[in-house]
């Protein structure tokens, strides 16, 4: 089971905004109380943090997927709904949060940092708060807004001073656990330490905190052994420390090969550009201070080796320090080069005038767009898309079952301007017209349906520019009533035609036999 994770996916959204409420003010001896809906509330933020009581991501690699507090929807008697609660994530110093794509969005440094990973949606608006002079009593309110939905990759990147890199087992967290306080597990085979390990050291009154890689091999850069998950934690790092095992048992092994695939595994790593310095460069792992610690001089062969690699290795230009782990020799004299280093980076930072981009102030032009109209072609026919903040979030707040709401969307576009941006690039009645890009809300425009929704009179919740019926003219009810009366003449011609014809009805054949009957009834008894 995992015990340290420094790399996570982790699916964060927003709270939904509450949605405003539709209400009427009712009370006894106070008629035409008028509206009061209240708004919905406000969704949570997800928010990351800094925490100094988090050192890794592990409860993130179990539950990925976090969901800030919903707003709460609105009331009658002008109650607001409850604004969803923040979610905050505490996350470890030294944090980088990136997009799916590698974009980096934040460098969480120091306690207290905080980054926004999702936003909470807008709450809607109530009937009270969309109740103008004209339109009294709106029908409608308008929806709450989901909130803000992605994915971001958290990569723990250790805030360390220096870094000793070197191949598995040559002692780096023997070195780490007799120049601090740390205790990391060691044992005598390759791989033994599996994650990162820090430490503080304190020489003379400079204390600075050293770190190792662990698994460095040949190839690492590439993905080979344990390096490339764990390269990562010595970008921060201002030196590095190369600590060559002098006392190893391999016979294809020595330090000065050992030194030169490392050196070339750094080289290949490719440093992330949020950790430029303050003139906006990055420096390469393999350009930064190095020293090199040759490690294990106890042992008879170390001495040995040691010796015989010092004068190669000081002749490439390295400080070289002959070290022992176990009887601590070389060590103080070790320490107090990394602080000389880490105290000139400290130096550099502080007289280095921090790069600040001037402010830059673009106020938005009078009679500028918030929109675009994008003309397509969808199954041969004509198709206009229209982007912008501001027409797809009403979209997003319109209740499409209620036809003051549409109403209402449509005086929103036609006083933005839409309309008329969409007879200039040549749209006609009819055309399909689509508002936003993702989840998009499809509909042909009718330009005919004229701005003013509150100026018409109407049921509450209803739009009489979206009704079937109208009210007939008079000249309308004159053509129906020729219509109808030339009817009846067709009809009675057509009876009048098939008498003549020959087509008799039941009651036009009793009246031909009847007569006779009558006759030969009264010549039988003398009466009918």
């Amino acid at each position: 089971m995992a015990s340290f994770v420094d790399r996570v996916v982790l699916h964060v959204s927003g709270g939904h905004g509450g949605h405003g409420c539709v209400s009427v003010k009712r009370e006894k001896f106070k008629p035409l109380g008028g509206p009061d809906g209240g708004n919905g509330g406000n969704g949570g933020d997800v928010v990351l943090r800094v925490s100094s009581q988090t050192t890794t991501l592990l409860d993130y690699h179990h539950s990925p997927h976090r969901h800030a507090e919903n707003g709460g929807p609105g009331m009658g008697d002008w109650r607001v709904g409850h604004r969803g609660e923040t979610l905050v994530l505490p996350v470890p110093d030294g944090t980088v949060v990136k997009s799916r794509d590698g974009a980096v969005l934040a460098d969480l440094v120091g306690e207290g940092a905080e980054f926004i990973a999702a936003a909470g949606g807008q709450g809607g608006l109530g009937n009270a708060a969309l109740a103008t002079a004209k339109r009294k009593a709106p029908g409608f309110a308008l929806l709450g807004i989901a909130g803000e939905e992605r994915d971001i990759v958290l990569e723990l990147k250790s805030i360390a001073d220096v870094a000793l890199v070197g191949f598995p087992s040559a002692g780096k967290s023997s070195l780490i656990a007799a120049m601090s306080a740390a205790r990391p597990k060691i044992a005598d085979y390759p791989f033994t330490t599996l994650v990162p390990n820090l430490g503080v050291v304190q020489a003379g009154d400079i204390r600075f905190t050293i770190a190792d890689v662990p698994g460095l091999i040949e190839g690492a850069s590439e993905g080979r052994g344990l390096g490339h998950d764990f390269l990562r934690h010595v970008e921060r790092c201002a030196a590095i420390v190369h600590v060559l095992d002098c006392g190893t048992l391999e016979s294809d092994r020595n330090p000065l090969d050992d030194l030169d695939v490392i050196e070339g595994e750094l080289a290949k790593y490719d440093v992330d550009m949020s950790f430029a310095g303050p003139d906006g460069e990055v420096v390469p792992l393999n350009e930064r201070p190095r020293l090199v610690a040759l490690n294990k001089v106890d042992l008879p062969d170390g001495k040995a080796m040691a010796d015989m690699v010092r004068a190669e290795l000081e002749g490439r230009g390295y400080r070289v320090f002959e070290v022992s782990a176990t009887s601590h020799e070389g060590l103080r004299a070790l320490g107090f080069a990394m602080a000389e280093i880490v105290q000139h980076a400290r130096d550099e930072v502080k007289a280095a005038p921090p790069k600040v981009s001037p402010a830059v102030l673009r106020p938005r032009a009078v009679n500028e767009k918030s929109f675009t109209i994008r003309k397509e072609e969808r199954n041969l026919e004509p198709l206009f898309r229209i982007i912008g903040e501001k027409p797809e979030r009403w979209v997003k707040q319109t209740d499409f079952t209620n036809d003051e709401a549409v109403g209402y969307l449509s005086d929103r576009l036609n006083r933005l301007g839409v309309e008329d941006e969409l007879f200039k690039v040549g749209a006609h009645a009819g055309d399909t017209v689509v508002i936003g890009e993702d989840d998009a809300v499809v509909f042909d425009w009718e330009p005919t349906m004229s701005a003013g929704a509150e100026l018409l009179a109407g049921p509450r919740g209803s739009d009489v520019r979206l009704s079937d019926w109208s009210r007939p003219t008079r000249a309308q009810k004159r053509d129906e009533f020729e219509d109808r009366k030339a009817a009846r003449a067709a009809a009675r011609e057509e009876l009048e035609a098939e008498r003549r014809a020959g087509i008799w009805t039941e009651s036009s054949r009793r009246k031909e036999w009847a007569p006779d009957l009558k006759s030969e009834e009264s010549d039988d008894d003398g009466e009918f």
